[in-house]
């Protein structure tokens, strides 16, 4: 049940902030927080990713819909046990339904956080993309963790490996 709860505290941080940029902004403004670094800018998407796929809503829906739930399969059967692995999928999950939300009711997701890095304009994005990224970044943790926990066991305890 905890981990349900962090993918709805996403969704609904999300949702908040994206309703906050729809009816405080016009879209294209931007308001600095951090001169040449972070803006809060009113962007939108109707594609996946840095808008690649624009226009392909159906597409999307099945896909989120597909991780969607293998995200509730696997935190339902894998992460029995292994807080890190469910926290992730969690975050994976509430970032994943955060923007389905939009794809639904908007027909496009809404973007906000601009950021400048080293120079770099990067892509536009919002809170369930950042929980996205979080959540694949926790996953790679887990999985590293996981896979240097096997080979420890995998060595006796005089030293010697046993197949």
């Amino acid at each position: 049940m905890f981990y349900y709860l962090i993918a709805i505290f996403v969704i609904v941080l999300d949702q908040i902030t994206k309703w906050l940029i729809v009816s405080k902004m016009h879209f294209g403004e931007s308001i600095t927080i951090i001169e040449n670094f972070l803006y809060i800018t009113s962007h939108r998407n109707r594609g996946a990713a840095w808008g690649i796929l624009q226009g392909q809503m159906w597409l999307f829906y099945v896909i989120t819909l597909v991780v969607i739930i293998a995200l509730i399969y696997y935190l339902q059967k894998a992460a029995k046990g292994k807080w890190l692995l469910g926290v992730s999928l969690s975050f994976m999950l509430g970032g994943a339904i955060g923007n389905f939300i939009d794809r639904v009711i908007r027909k496009e997701v809404v973007d906000f956080i601009h950021t400048f890095i080293f120079g770099y304009n990067f892509p536009v994005f919002n809170i369930a993309d950042s929980a996205l990224v979080i959540g694949v970044i926790l996953l790679m943790i887990s999985m590293l963790r996981d896979e240097r926990e096997s080979k420890e066991k995998s060595y006796g305890e005089n030293g010697t490996h046993h197949s």
